[in-house]
């Protein structure tokens, strides 16, 4: 596992990679008609330290994403210690081993990589009493890739009727992770397939479980502004944000 890097950008200059990325995150909203805010940021700072996710902090960002579980859990109490008081809000956006769902369950408030029953399952037992619902995403590995994490599109929507009635866990919507493209053409093709199995599924859960279904987690550094195009709701971004990882 990778070990989190000191901090190599501090604010001076995060404040303007920000600047540059909420512009950019702003216009790809307007050039699709869609209003201003309409797309969440997820800062993903796997291997960068505390130090990156506080300076990040201090610039307004609320939201971290995070692949790696033990360095996730040291770096979410060094983020604590250095910056006390704030409310943060950690997801887990890797592939999930049967042996991490208890430190999982307890560290993070969102889950964005679940496409077994059985780690939700876990998740949902291991879930402490008195922290609120663990809101979760269904991977899904929309180009069919056999390296690639994620439920196949065909069993989709029985494992979204079962996670939707686990206790302790909130079903919020969809990720995926699509082969990378150039062509912001080819960029948005799989974006739009998985849209579409979002308003699928959506259809056809249950009236207070749907209401709660609104996050469509899709697009990185690379094809963020494909994704809005096509209905991304949570935009997961780290070297546009932080520079390229060592």
């Amino acid at each position: 596992m990778p070990q989190p890097r000191p901090a190599t950008a501090p604010a001076p200059e995060l404040a303007p990679a920000l600047e540059r990325l909420q512009a950019r995150i702003r216009a790809a909203e307007a050039a699709c008609g869609r209003p201003a805010g309409s797309v969440r940021l997820l800062a993903v700072t796997k291997t960068f330290g505390p130090q990156v996710v506080a300076a990040a902090a201090a610039l307004g960002l609320r939201a971290f994403g995070e692949n790696y579980v033990q360095e996730a859990v040291a770096k979410i109490g060094a983020v604590a210690a250095l910056a006390p008081g704030l409310d943060l809000e950690w997801h887990f956006i890797g592939p999930i081993q049967s042996n991490k769902t208890r430190l999982i369950a307890t560290h993070f408030q969102w889950v964005q990589s679940i496409e077994r029953l059985n780690i939700a399952q876990r998740l949902a037992a291991q879930r402490p009493p008195g922290l609120p619902p663990l809101q979760v995403l269904l991977e899904v590995n929309i180009s069919g890739e056999a390296s690639k994490s994620g439920i196949h599109p065909q069993e989709l929507p029985a494992l979204a009727t079962q996670v939707a009635a686990l206790p302790a866990l909130r079903l919020r919507g969809l990720m995926a992770i699509p082969e990378p493209q150039a062509d912001p053409q080819a960029q948005r093709r799989p974006f739009a397939r998985l849209h579409a199995l979002f308003l699928a599924v959506r259809a056809s859960l249950e009236p207070g479980v749907r209401e709660g279904f609104d996050t469509l987690s899709m697009g990185m550094s690379g094809d963020f502004e494909a994704a809005i195009n096509e209905g991304s709701t949570l935009v997961r971004v780290g070297s546009a944000l932080f520079g390229e990882r060592q």
